[in-house]
């Protein structure tokens, strides 16, 4: 009776398993989990905090000082982890598409090493930005590094849907919504220590964030309908 309990118990479990993902499936994923499991909540955390900072600056609240720093350092994470994501999808189109068997096998290895390069050369870049001082240096890193994203993702195997803004399918391509919000907070951090000091840097800096608050918005949707779709 226990032998036939156990074996019921076995044939239900195996029943209810989840199936398994292969190595590309699991690739997928990582870019969505990131967004969700991170960007996400940072950027509610960095927006209460903004508001926090705001108060004090007007002294409205008595909020302790640490927090426009503990806003500039969560807008920092953000901009990696976004970074990050965006270099994990484009990894996962080009694996994608060499699995698929593109391009020629005795292409791969000249266009690996350059795929890897330019890839570091973005890291490189954000760390640079982050140990600058100057305003104007940071702005020549975080360009660097948004460049080096648009070098990568005009590879082939990436999916763009459209390159011309004259085009519908341009403005639903989850890859230019995600480049632009790259590159919108990739200089949010390059203007950090302006939007301490000027009053117009502190309302560039909100205009920009509401766009990004939309454009994360639309990249909710536009993710999830290539995902459904893909």
């Amino acid at each position: 009776m226990k032998v036939q309990f156990l074996v019921a118990i076995g044939s239900v479990v195996s029943e209810l398993s989840l199936p398994t993902l292969t190595p590309m499936q699991g690739l997928a994923l990582l870019h969505p989990v990131l967004i969700i499991l991170f960007v996400y909540p940072v950027v509610g955390a960095t927006i209460r905090l903004g508001i926090l900072a705001r108060e004090r600056r007007l002294q409205i609240n008595p909020i302790p000082p640490t927090v426009p720093i503990e806003h500039a350092d969560h807008g920092r994470w953000l901009t990696g982890a976004v970074v990050l994501a965006v270099l994990i999808a484009f990894g996962h189109d080009v694996a994608s598409a060499w699995a698929e068997g593109m391009p020629a096998a005795a292409d791969r290895a000249a266009r690996l090493a350059g795929i890897l390069l330019a890839s570091i050369g973005v890291a490189a870049a954000y760390g640079g930005l982050l140990r600058t001082g100057r305003t104007g240096r940071r702005l020549l890193w975080a360009f660097a590094c948004w460049l080096g994203l648009l070098v990568l993702g005009a590879q082939p195997e990436v999916e763009r849907l459209a390159d011309s803004p004259l085009q519908l399918a341009f403005w639903q391509s989850h890859y230019w919504g995600g480049v632009l919000l790259a590159g919108m907070l990739l200089l949010s951090v390059a203007l950090q220590k302006e939007i301490g000091r000027r009053d117009a840097m502190r309302r560039l800096h909100v205009v920009i964030n509401v766009l990004v608050a939309l454009l994360l918005a639309t990249q909710a949707i536009t993710g999830t309908r290539d995902l459904l779709l893909g």
